[in-house]
Order: C-alpha cells, then structure tokens, then sequence
C-alpha cells in the first residue's frame, strides 16, 4: 500500500477503507509518514471532507493510539458532558455535582486552559488544598464510591490527535469539521464514557461563529457517536456574551457554588438545566427532557447538588468549606476597578472574546503553557446585552493584584467589548437547537448566530 495512493484517491474525492486510513494513521505516529505527506491528506480532507464512515474510523484510530480509561467496573451508565468551550464557561463545576447527584456517575476528565480563562482543571484548583492529579485507582474508586470525580487529563492519551493537530495548525488544516469532530470526539472515547453529551458554543466567543458550522459539527460528532457504539446528543448555545456574571477561576467557582444552591444566573442555571437533562435522559433515569428538568430543580432545591460537590471536594482534599462560605475560603482580589458606560443607552452587544482577553491581562488565563494563573483575577458583569445603563454607570468590575497602569489597560479592553446604542434588544433564545441521531430540532426560529 502506497501512501501516494492513499492521498491521490482522498483528493479525488473517494472514500478510504479502513486498512487505508489505519495505513496514514499509525504510519505518521511511528515516524514512518513524514509530515508533507500527512499534510497532503489533510489538506485534501480539507477540500474533499470525509464520509461518516470514514471520520469514524479516524475516530477510533485516534481514540485508541494511547492510553484509554475502561470504566466496565463503575456501576451504570457513564455519560460525560463536553463543551467546545467560551468565555466564561463554568458548566462542568454546575453540571457535574448535580448530574451525579441524580444517580448517574460522572467520571469526569478535564484539562486546563490556554487563552482567554482558564480550564475546569484550573477553575477547581482555586478551591486551597483540592487534587486535580489522580492515580487511575484512586479515580475510579471514588467514582464507585460517591458516584463524582474531576481530575485532570493524564498519561499518553490520544497521541495521534495530538500529533496530527500540530500539523494541522500550521498547516492551515484547523477548519475542517470532519477533522474537528474526530478530535474532540477521539477524547471522549478514550475517557471511557458510554454516553456523550455536546455543547457546541456559538456566537463572538466561540471558535464557530454561526449556527449553520456549529450544526455541520454537532450533527458530524453525534453521527461518530452513533457509529461507535456511543449515543450522543449536542446542544448549540449562544456564546455571542460570557456565560453568567463571572469570568476567572475563583470569580466562577464561587458563581457555581450560588447556582447550586439556587441562586445563580438565569442564562446559566438554564444552559446547565438543558444539559444536565440530556445527561440523565442518555443515562436512563429520566425518559424526557422535561421529566429530567423537573427531577434537576428538585436537586438543586433541597441541596442535594450543592452536597454533592461538597463531598467531591472533601474527598479530594480541598476545603469543603468553600461550599457555604466560599469567599472566606477562595482567593481574593486586592483590587476591584470599576469599568462604566461611556454613554445612555442599551447595551447592544458584549464582545465575549474582548472580555475574555481582558480577563487574561488580569491573570486569569495563560498566554502560554508555562503561564502562572492568578486564580483571583477576573472580571464581575454588573450589566449584559439588553439592559439600559446611563453613561458613568458601573457595568463590570475587574478583580486583579495588577497596578493602576495594567488595569488601565485591562480597563480600555473591557469597556471597548460593550457596544451600547438606543435600540431595544429582544431576549434571544440561549439554547438554539438540540442535535440527536433523529436529526435537528431548531428553538431559535431565525437559526442564525
């Protein structure tokens, strides 16, 4: 088999077998592919795209070129929740806690962040005390035994994605949904969940700034899901602002811990509802959405959820007492500065990804692997899209340990994310369309991000 033949027939536009793609896979990762050949192909899946069965495929030989997470021994179904990520995004800290609180277990892998916030791995380390470096064993026995665990990703898992998404990054190969699906999806597979559960972001601070992309890939990854065995379902959501109030580490845990007591955003106590439903509907305690929402509220009203978290984070090591007195127990800022409207009017648009880059001046986000997170820093959003505000009126807050001349700075970011003007802005939907292997249900009737 000639790797020439291989690239020809993709570029060509045909299928490749299995042998084929098995082929191009395992031969880069030994060595034996050098790189402008692997480009080629992935440049021609660029232009060709790839048949359901051919991604698949790709899939699985990602999946399964490393370590993989078997969780047979942990009792019921396993569901995991991925997002493609936004700012602000604190789901998995609300999501997590709650799900496992409804009986189903949740063995969680997550990684840290590189660009505007940081990632859950980061966000659960502002807790003083808590472990995210779990040894296999002592993951899956506390998944077994309280049913919750977040640790961080570790060991040689998906080497292949790893390899191949170096090369496609500087090979201009990156916005490829094909590709794209069977990198995220890959991840899911070798973490060992039966059930998958997608939050594909769409909007100003989301790698996919239309809906239309962001169904091509939800409906690319759940039909990779439906082939290997692994029911999916994905959730588009509106990431044209941040997510909640809070943007940083400490800033969003102590965000997650209001809403598990009830008493959190209505944007994002609604986006977890939505996806922790679809979670208890895949792992089979609930038949509808509407059922699971209904057992969810309850959850969180009798602090059941809350409880759970509580006891995930004693187990741990951490504080537990972050879970009812969370600002003496995270850390804190030295400096709140104000930022204010620069005119009368409502506020337009945010722009998440402005905001998010503010954050990171801050310290809440990494420029690079090697940067130091400030877990205080972050920005508080007093106003959001839709609210009047008169000019000077303070619409957000920066929590930093910067001098004045940074936060100036950080200041000018922030201020130039908000667009404020006289017309009135409808609410818009936050979940905008539910992808399953029966197809595509659209809430939002004009279906455009």
């Amino acid at each position: 088999m000639r790797t020439v033949d291989i690239i020809r027939k993709k570029r060509n536009g045909e299928e490749l077998t299995k042998a084929e793609l098995s082929h191009l896979i395992e031969g880069y990762c030994r060595g034996d592919i050098p790189d402008y050949q692997a480009a080629a192909w992935a440049m021609a899946v660029y232009f060709q795209g790839q048949t359901a069965r051919e991604t698949a495929i790709l899939t699985e030989l990602m999946a399964h070129s490393g370590d993989t997470l078997d969780l047979s021994d942990i009792p019921g179904i396993k569901v995991d929740k991925h997002s493609t990520g936004g700012v602000g995004d604190k789901t998995t800290l609300i999501i997590a806690p709650l799900v496992a609180a409804a009986g189903v277990p949740v063995a969680k892998m997550s990684g840290r962040g590189l660009g505007h916030t940081g990632g859950t791995i980061d966000k659960l380390e502002a807790i003083p005390g808590l472990r995210t470096e779990l040894s296999r064993d002592a993951f899956m026995k506390q998944v077994r035994e309280i049913g919750l665990a977040v640790m961080g990703q570790s060991g040689n898992m998906t080497p292949a994605d790893k390899q191949l998404y170096a090369l496609r990054d500087v090979t201009a190969t990156v916005e490829s949904v094909p590709l794209i699906a069977s990198s995220i999806m890959s991840k899911k597979i070798a973490a060992g969940a039966d059930r998958i559960v997608l939050d594909v972001k769409v909007g100003s601070g989301a790698f996919m700034k239309k809906a239309e992309a962001a169904e091509e890939l939800a409906s690319a990854m759940v039909a990779i899901g439906e082939q290997v065995g692994r029911h999916t379902s994905a959730i588009i959501s509106d990431m044209d602002q941040p997510l909640g109030q809070a943007i940083g580490n400490a800033l969003e845990v102590e965000e997650a811990i209001r809403t598990l007591r009830g008493e959190g955003p209505a944007d994002l106590t609604a986006l977890c509802l939505e996806l922790a439903a679809q979670m208890i509907v895949l792992g089979g305690k609930a038949n509808t959405a509407s059922e699971a929402k209904r057992m969810l509220e309850t959850l969180l009203q009798d602090g059941s959820a809350l409880a759970k978290l509580r006891e995930m984070v004693a187990v741990q090591g951490g504080d537990p007492a972050v879970t009812e007195t969370p600002q003496a127990v995270l850390p804190q800022a030295a400096t709140r500065t104000e930022v204010v409207a620069d005119a009368d009017g409502v506020i337009q648009s945010i722009d998440a990804e402005q905001l998010g880059s503010a954050a990171m001046h801050m310290g809440a986000g990494r420029a690079t692997k090697t940067d130091a997170i400030d877990y205080a820093a972050g920005i508080i959003m007093l106003r959001k899209v839709g609210d009047r505000v008169a000019a000077g009126e303070t619409i957000a807050l920066l929590c930093h340990n910067k001098s004045h001349a940074e936060a100036e700075q950080a200041v000018a970011l922030a201020a130039a994310a908000y667009r404020i003007g006289e017309q009135v802005i409808e609410a818009r939907p936050l979940v905008l369309s539910i992808v399953t292997s029966e197809g595509i249900r659209r809430l939002d009737p004009k279906g455009d991000a």
